[in-house]
């Protein structure tokens, strides 16, 4: 079973300077939303945005421990004009 501090952390070392949110969506820890602000994430693909979060847990999806993750992806001015900033 997954933590969702753990998960945070993983995806924060991979991006540093991002803001991660992981929420446990069903309660059986192995369902996931992660929010991932990143100003990395410019001039990337959507693709590419959730292709840099799922790196760091490739090991988890891979052996079906994470199985679901859903993922928003923003950069931080896509996260402003979101919030109406």
């Amino acid at each position: 079973m997954l933590d969702t501090k753990d998960l945070e952390r993983r995806i924060a070392e991979a991006l540093p300077g991002a803001e991660v949110e992981v929420v446990d969506t069903t309660g059986t820890r192995d369902h996931f939303l992660a929010t991932v602000i990143f100003e990395g994430f410019v001039g990337k693909s959507l693709v590419e945005q959730h292709q840099m979060v799922y790196a760091p847990l490739r090991a988890d999806l891979d052996s079906g421990v994470l199985h679901a993750l859903a993922l928003k992806t923003f950069t931080p001015d896509e996260w402003k004009k979101r919030a109406g900033a």
